[in-house]
This record gives structure tokens, sequence and C-alpha cells, in this order.
């Protein structure tokens, strides 16, 4: 129990510049993210064909239990590892609401990394780097062995690592967490509660 909550446990940031950075919808529609001023937010960046994809039936779950409480989360697929995410914005949709009932937005696709990476991932990862997989994980040593041969020193540097990495946003505006994708959902879900 006690690792677990070690896990859990995550320091405030500074950072209500979030609300100043804009984000495409769906459509190319420009969507500035102090519409959601206020409230508590889940960011992820998700992919259609991936070992993670079925988190998107956990997502939904907290979405249910909290959007009524001042809770969103905001669905970012990516096509930047292994071309997990290939399909169109239209297709990714229809994909997880038909597979997953999905109902909270989804967002145009982007990137998460490199040159062309939304500025969004650029303030996301500079408020809260990479502090490395959960060890109890069945996939950790597959995925570290994976990053680790594309680049040696992966686990020194704040770049998204994988599919379903999710930031977690508190109520001003400030990123309080970053969870890998094989960090639990229970860690994510209790982190939520307590900001709500």
């Amino acid at each position: 129990m006690e690792n677990t909550t070690k896990r859990c446990c995550c320091s405030a940031k500074k950072g209500s510049e979030l609300y100043n950075i804009e984000v495409m919808a769906q459509g190319n529609k420009p969507v500035k993210l102090e519409e959601y001023k206020g409230k508590v937010l889940l960011i992820v960046n998700t992919a259609s064909k991936c070992g993670f994809t079925p988190q998107y039936a956990e997502l939904e779950a907290l979405n249910k239990r909290f959007k009524e409480h001042g809770f969103a989360i905001l669905d970012f697929p990516c096509n930047q590892f292994h071309g997990q995410s290939p399909e169109s914005d239209e297709e990714t949709t229809q994909f997880c609401q038909l597979n997953y009932g999905t109902t909270f937005p989804q967002f145009k696709k982007l990137e998460v990394n490199g040159p062309n990476e939304s500025p969004l991932y650029t303030y996301l990862k500079a408020q809260k780097g990479f502090e490395g997989f959960d060890k109890d994980h069945q996939l950790t040593p597959i995925l570290e062995k994976l990053l680790g041969e594309a680049d040696p020193d992966f686990a020194s540097k704040a770049d998204i690592k994988w599919n379903f990495t999710k930031f977690i946003v508190d109520r001003d505006g400030k990123v309080v967490a970053r969870f890998e994708p094989m960090a639990p959902m229970a860690c994510v879900e209790k982190t939520i509660e307590e900001l709500l």
C-alpha cells in the first residue's frame, strides 16, 4: 500500500498560463483552453490501435462519474508512437464511440514531441517531466527496452513516451500530476477525486 501511495503523490506546479493556449477541435475549429477554466482536467494523448486503447473504457467511466462535479477529459489522438492512430479524426471518434461509448470531447490529432509538437504539450512537459514507469507493470520492461534502443537517454527527457500519458490539471490551471500509460487508473481517479 505504501508504494501505491508513493506513486500517487504529486507536487503542484505553477501554471495558469495553460488557459492562454489554443488547441484545435475536429473540423479545425480553434478552442482556447480558458473555456475549461475552473474545471479539473485530465489531458491525454490517445491512439486507436494501441495495447492501451482499452483504457478508453476506464476514461469514460471517470467522465461519467465526475463530469457533473467540474471535471473534463481532453482527448488528443496522436500518431507518433508506431503509427497507432492512423485514421482520420472522424474515423477515430467513430471507433471510440462505437467500441467504448466515449462521450468526452476528442480534439484534432496532434503531435506531442518534436519540432511540430503542440504548444499544449510543450507546456505540459515543462510543468511535469517523466518520472519513470510503474515498475510493477508487465509492460514496463518491454517499453523500456523499446525506448532505450531508440534513445539510451530517454529516461532523462520530459518527452511523452507512449500513448495514454495523462496529465491532471487543477481548477486553477496548475499541472499537478503526470501518469504514464501503465499507472494504475485507481491512482488517477484518487488524484481527480482529491482535486474535486
